[in-house]
């Protein structure tokens, strides 16, 4: 269902574990299905036994410690120098054990009933090899498949594909990082498409995917660690331009780019993360704390069965071609944790893990040029990405594309040239030439939209010289905002193809005014300062429509011409609220928030609020959606009037049994232009039916009764992020779209609700 791009999610290890909520801290207890760490009891392990020298082999990580070729069924501990036991664990059927979580620096040794192993010191952060590790990397060709050694010894896979010949070299080189197969040497696409544009190519595989050895755990601290030695044993070889890279990808390996660059390794020089996320709970796992079973889970479903010995199927014919190195690096896969069970386990934020796997608390710390694209209606990572943006504070070069539309939209080919002028620029320090943009983007465009024509690529910095180009790019407003997305005047409706880019110096907008609207009676949504009355209920049924709202047996949910299946709430099961016709054109382009007064005759229940515009001709645009638990309504301490970022922990949630609660619902970002004439429309009920993949795991029954209150007392309100007309850099595209052009915003015939809106 996913290709190699289709992105992350996350995981549980969300809430596992403890841990620090540095990079530079262990992110997991847990040693896998085949073993059970804890602490045992000081008399378990008699001081007095005499032990022979250990049969197994020890390898010392950072925070971790592998024990390989033991003897299955063996329990073992891990002790420290003064014999306090720090964890135990049975060795699985591959001889094999991991113990995760251990003080950094320790001086360890690792015992059984009969067998006492030599003191070994578990690995720091900061226990960085030297220059000359990595430039000595035997095992990583010029040219094909090898491997790369990080400072544990781990080797992992990588394809090296150079654009010519290693001896016409040096040429810029840059790395995609992620647990998907970039290091499957039987495919190439993406490092065609990167030679084409004149780099060197190399595809590495996390740590227990793949080829490569060790454990699989998602964004565990090995996994950031680990890409601060890729980084550093690539640009370390001689066919490396100016012995520096940058990193590339999309999705999974876009966002493992964040956490790589965080760790600041001295030899990057750019990354290019696009369509991420910025909080792995509270972006895609939990939005509103509620669990997404449709992409998240599946997704890593798929990560689980993929790092299992052989899982993503490719290892095996390397095996069968000889490769033993390959073969020995599955031997630590019956360490993986389980993680869907994780996700069932914790359904709460759990600091200190929620924030190691929470990129908007730690992207501050990357320090190198960032070219980031993102779309709001994402069906897989989703739009909440945009919260972060202004967390970049390490970087002076900061430069964004955010445009309505879906998860490869980030990729399309009008962010595409912006995107490889400034792979040229910063990676291969030449003027930008997109003639090979030019001819890349039919194919892009065929194979992934099913459109082959697009607005041409125009060479912007002909005939400058490289710093001229540079300091040119470099003086350009650093945010772009397409506007109707899929509708661009001549194109096949739903060509990734903007009507028009709006142009800002930072995100969020600095001009943006935060505009109310209040819910009254009837339906209607009024202007901030009128007098609201009454309240309005319907009931919560989650299975009132289809879970999701796309045809999957018709067009891919990428392809031009997708169908989509969104449908008008049944009678009774949500509220509608609609303005007036707008006098003027309304652009709105950021967060935004839902703040009601609510009840219910349940203990808990589950909101989708949904932001429409309903257009004169009596047809409705999907905008944007936000969900929330009431249970989880605590904010945290960093909420502001337009993002009510909640806490999502556990000490924290508190049920609402019959009583009147104002809970404040996060409208993920977006940017959508509400021509004059159109009306606004906030739409609330049960999780479903706006997400092209997100399915929700939502308590509803179908019974349960909610109460939205907007009298004077309880003032229910949407509060959104409106720019003003001067405040734009160019006046919005006159004519509304088409129904059913705009890209990840479906169309359809409006049908009042139950009560009125």
């Amino acid at each position: 269902m996913r290709p190699r791009s289709a992105a992350l999610l996350v995981l549980a290890a969300l809430t596992a574990a403890s841990c620090s909520d540095d990079l530079g801290a262990s992110t997991a207890t847990s040693t896998g299905p085949s073993s059970t760490v804890q602490a045992p009891e000081p008399t378990t392990v008699p001081t007095t036994v005499e032990r022979s020298p250990a049969s197994w082999t020890l390898r010392p990580g950072v925070e971790q410690l592998a024990i390989l070729d033991a003897e299955p069924g063996t329990e073992l501990t891990v002790s420290t120098a003064d014999d306090e036991p720090l964890a135990t664990g049975v060795v699985d059927d591959q001889g094999s054990l991991l113990f995760r979580s251990l003080p950094a620096g320790a001086d360890v040794s690792v015992t059984s009933e009969t067998e006492v192993s030599t003191d070994v010191t578990v690995l720091a952060v900061d226990d960085v090899p030297s220059a000359d590790f990595y430039a000595e990397q035997s095992k990583l060709p010029a040219g094909g498949f090898g491997y790369v050694t990080v400072r544990d010894g781990t080797t992992l896979s990588a394809n090296v594909v150079l654009p010519g010949p290693a001896d016409e070299g040096p040429y810029p080189t840059v790395v995609e990082y992620s647990g998907y197969a970039p290091s499957n040497p039987s495919d190439t696409t993406f490092a065609e498409l990167y030679n084409a544009l004149g780099f060197a190519y190399v595809g590495v595989n996390m740590r227990g995917t793949g080829c490569s050895g060790g454990s699989f755990r998602f964004f565990e601290l090995a996994q950031s660690i680990d890409g601060f030695d890729v980084i550093e044993a690539i640009a370390a070889q001689p066919w490396v331009l100016d012995n520096e890279v940058g990193m590339v990808g999309i999705s999974y390996p876009g966002i493992s780019q964040l956490f790589v660059a965080a760790t600041q390794p001295p030899s990057l020089n750019s990354i290019t993360p696009l369509s991420v996320l910025a909080d792995s709970y509270r972006s895609t796992l939990y939005p509103g704390g509620i669990l997404n079973t449709g992409f998240a889970v599946e997704w890593t479903q798929e990560r689980v069965d993929q790092s299992k010995p052989y899982g993503q199927g490719w290892e095996q014919s390397m095996v069968d071609d000889g490769d033993d190195e390959c073969e020995q690096n599955q031997s630590l896969r019956l360490q993986n944790p389980d993680l869907v069970a994780e996700i069932d386990e914790n359904p709460f934020y759990a600091n200190p893990l929620g924030d190691s796997l929470a990129p908007i608390t730690f992207v501050d710390r990357i320090e190198v040029p960032v070219f980031l694209a993102g779309a709001w209606q994402d069906e897989q990572t989703g739009g909440q990405f945009a919260t972060m943006l202004d967390r970049f504070t390490g970087t002076d070069h900061l430069y964004l594309t955010l445009t309505n539309g879906l998860h490869t939209d980030s990729l399309s080919p009008p962010v595409f040239a912006r995107y490889a002028e400034f792979l040229q620029l910063y990676v291969g320090k030449t003027v930008p030439d997109l003639a090979p943009a030019r001819a890349i983007a039919p194919v892009l465009g065929g194979g992934i939209y099913g459109v082959e024509t697009f607005r041409p690529m125009e060479d912007r910095f002909a005939g400058q010289s490289y710093d001229e180009a540079l300091a040119a790019f470099e003086s350009e407003p650093s945010v772009r905002v397409f506007v109707d997305h899929g509708a661009a005047e001549g194109f096949t409706p739903g060509t990734p193809e903007p009507a028009a880019v709006l142009e800002f110096s930072s995100w969020p907008i600095p001009e943006a005014e935060a505009t109310r609207w209040l819910l009254d009676d009837g339906g209607a949504l009024v202007d901030d300062g009128a007098t609201p009355a009454g309240e309005s209920a319907y009931t919560g049924d989650p299975d009132a429509l289809p879970a999701t709202f796309y045809d999957e047996d018709g067009p891919g949910v990428w392809d031009a011409a997708v169908q989509w299946d969104w449908r008008a709430m049944p009678e009774g099961s949500g509220l509608g609220f609609v303005t007036a016709p707008l006098d003027d054109d309304v652009y709105v382009a950021g967060s935004g928030s839902a703040d009601l007064w609510v009840t219910t005759d349940a203990d808990d229940a589950d909101l989708e609020v949904t932001i429409t515009e309903v257009r004169p001709d009596g047809t409705e645009v999907y905008v944007q959606s936000g969900w929330l638990r009431l249970s989880q309504r605590a904010l945290a301490d960093d909420a502001t009037e337009l993002w009510p970022r909640h806490t999502n922990a556990e000490a924290d949630a508190a049920p609402v049994a019959g009583e009147v609660v104002a809970a404040r619902v996060e409208i993920h970002p977006f940017a959508h232009a509400f021509r004059a004439g159109s009306r606004l429309r906030l739409t609330i009920d049960a999780p479903g039916n706006n997400r092209a993949e997100w399915e929700f795991r939502t308590i509803e029954d179908g019974d349960t009764e909610v109460t939205v209150l907007h009298d004077a007392e309880h003032p229910s309100s949407i509060v959104l992020s409106t720019i003003p007309a001067a405040a734009r850099s160019t006046p919005l595209p006159p004519a509304p779209p088409a129904c059913g052009s705009l890209r990840g915003q479906p169309c359809r015939d409006y049908v009042p609700a139950s009560n009125g809106g």
